[in-house]
C-alpha cells in the first residue's frame, strides 16, 4: 500500500501483537513434539532514544558500549526453526529468563515433556534444581571452566584419558543423577593457546612502554602508574597472568607461569552436562544436541546483521518494541524455510543427515558435494551457485505487469502478466512450493 501512513503501520503492528500468542501456539504445535529438543538463547539490540521503559544499560553484545538496549529470547526446535520470541528489559540477565520460558512451553504451548538446551550461562543451578523437581523436563548444558577445574583437582576428571580419545563419559558426586560428557578439541586448544600468547605479548608490549616512562622519570607516583597499568591490563583481560610491582618511582611486571599453565591445561576441553539417561541419548548425541545451539546463534546473526536488520530500535512504547521484534522473528521464520528449500541452489550443504554420524567433537566438515560447489562456484548444470542474498536478487527480476490494450479506453479492464521465469527462477519457485505446512 503506497498510501499507508505512519499511523496505519503502527496500527498494523498493534494488530499483530494482539495475535502473537495465537501465532506462537500454532508454530509450537507444528514444530515442537513431546519429549523433543527445545533450544533457547538470549540476545540484545541497541536502542535509539531514551523514553522506552524496556531500554536499559546491560551486557552489550553489539559493541555499542554506553547505549541503552533491549533483550530478547528465542525459542526454536532442534533445527533452529523459530517458534516464539520474548522481549525483556535490557539489563535482564540470561538465567532469569530461562524458567519462565520453560513454564510457557508447558502451560501455554502444552508441551509437558521436553529437553531444554541452553548454554552454560543460561541454565543456572537454580533452574536445574527447579527442573529436577518437575516431571518430564530434561536439560543439556555445559560446565563453566571453574567447575571443570574443580573436577580435575578432585581427581574426577583425568586428562590422561584424552590421550587416545576425544570424548568420554564420567560421573561426579557434585552432579548426582546427571551425566557428564568430557570432550577435547585439539584444534580449538591450539587456537586458544595462540590467542592467549598473542594477548600476553600485546600486554607486555604496552606495559614495557609504561616501564620505560617510569625509568625515564616521565611518569611517577604509585597512583598515576597504577591508573596507566590498569587501563592496559583491563584492555586485554589477562591481568591474572601477571605479577605487578608498582612503586612511586618504579614499576616491574612478569608472567605467572603457574597461572598460565593451569589455564592452558583446560585449552580445548569442555564438558556437557545433562539429565537425559544414556538409554535415551548416547554421549555423542548429547554433544551434538548441545552444539545445535549454533542454530539459534545463526538465527540471531540473520536477525541482526545479515538479512533482517532488527537494529537499531527507535520505538518509544514497549508494546511497539515487542511487535517490532516479533515481526522480525516471523520474517526469519519465512527465511528459514526458504533457506532449507533452496539448499541445492546455494553454497549450503545438502547432506544434513551426515551431522548425526560424524565425530561430534572434531571441527565440522562439509560434504564433498558442498566443497565442490564452493570450489567451482557452479552447480552440476554449470549455472552459478547462489547465496541467499543473490538468489533473492535473481528472483527480484520477476515482474508482474498490469496490461491494457492500446485500442481500449483508459478506464477499460486490465489484466496482469508475469514475466517469463528463467530456469534458475523456475527451479527456485518449484522448491518453495514443496515446503510443507
Amino acid at each position: 500500500m503506497t498510501d499507508a501512513g505512519e499511523d496505519d503501520l503502527y496500527a498494523a503492528m498493534d494488530w499483530l501483537l494482539q495475535r502473537q500468542d495465537i501465532i506462537q501456539k500454532k508454530l509450537a504445535a507444528r514444530h515442537l513434539s513431546a519429549g523433543g529438543l527445545v533450544l533457547y538463547d538470549l540476545s540484545s539490540s541497541y536502542f535509539e532514544g531514551t523514553t522506552c521503559p524496556l531500554a536499559k544499560r546491560g551486557y552489550n553484545r553489539d559493541g555499542k558500549h554506553g547505549m541503552l538496549q533491549v533483550n530478547y529470547g528465542l525459542l526454536t526446535d532442534a533445527r533452529g526453526c523459530p517458534v516464539a520470541v520474548s522481549v525483556h528489559e535490557g539489563n535482564t540477565s540470561d538465567s532469569t529468563t530461562f524458567m519462565p520460558e520453560v513454564q510457557r512451553l508447558r502451560t501455554d504451548f502444552g508441551i509437558e515433556r521436553m529437553v531444554m538446551v541452553g548454554d552454560r550461562g543460561m541454565i543456572s543451578q537454580k533452574a536445574i534444581d527447579e527442573m529436577r523437581e518437575t516431571d518430564g523436563i530434561g536439560w543439556i548444558t555445559a560446565l563453566k571452566s571453574v567447575s571443570i577445574r574443580a573436577l580435575i583437582e578432585q581427581g574426577q576428571l583425568q586428562l590422561g584419558l584424552f590421550d587416545d580419545r576425544n570424548l568420554f563419559e564420567l560421573s561426579a558426586p557434585d552432579y548426582p543423577g546427571e551425566r557428564l560428557v568430557a570432550c577435547r578439541n585439539a584444534q580449538l586448544a591450539k587456537l586458544r593457546a595462540h590467542k592467549r600468547e598473542a594477548l600476553l605479548c600485546a600486554t607486555e608490549k604496552s606495559l614495557a612502554k609504561i616501564k620505560a616512562s617510569v625509568s625515564a622519570a616521565k611518569l611517577a607516583g604509585k597512583d598515576n602508574i597504577g591508573v596507566r597499568v590498569g587501563k592496559i591490563i583491563n584492555q586485554y583481560k589477562v591481568a591474572k597472568h601477571f605479577e605487578l610491582v608498582i612503586g612511586d618511582t618504579a614499576f616491574s611486571c612478569q608472567r605467572k607461569p603457574d597461572s598460565i599453565a593451569a589455564e592452558a591445561a583446560l585449552d580445548g576441553i569442555y564438558i556437557i552436562r545433562t539429565s537425559v539417561p544414556a538409554t535415551r541419548m548416547e554421549a555423542a548425541d548429547c554433544v551434538r544436541n548441545y552444539k545445535s545451539l549454533a542454530n539459534v546463534e545463526r538465527a540471531f546473526r540473520s536477525l541482526k546483521t545479515i538479512d533482517l536488520k532488527v537494529r537499531p530500535i527507535h520505538h518509544r512504547l514497549a508494546d511497539r518494541v515487542r511487535s517490532h521484534i516479533f515481526l522480525c522473528m516471523l520474517a526469519y521464520y519465512v527465511e528459514w524455510h526458504m533457506r532449507e528449500a533452496w539448499r541445492e541452489l546455494m553454497f549450503a550443504d545438502t547432506d544434513q543427515q551426515a551431522k548425526a554420524t560424524r565425530d561430534p567433537v572434531a571441527p565440522a566438515t562439509r560434504s564433498k558435494a558442498a566443497l565442490d560447489k564452493i570450489a567451482r562456484h557452479t552447480l552440476n548444470d554449470d549455472t552459478p551457485v547462489h547465496s541467499f542474498g543473490t538468489l533473492m536478487a535473481e528472483l527480484a527480476t520477476i515482474v508482474r505487469n498490469t496490461c491494457r490494450t492500446q485500442q481500449t479506453a483508459e478506464n477499460a479492464p486490465t489484466f496482469e502478466l508475469l514475466t517469463n521465469h528463467n530456469p534458475k527462477q523456475q527451479r527456485a519457485m518449484e522448491l518453495l512450493r514443496r515446503i510443507k505446512g
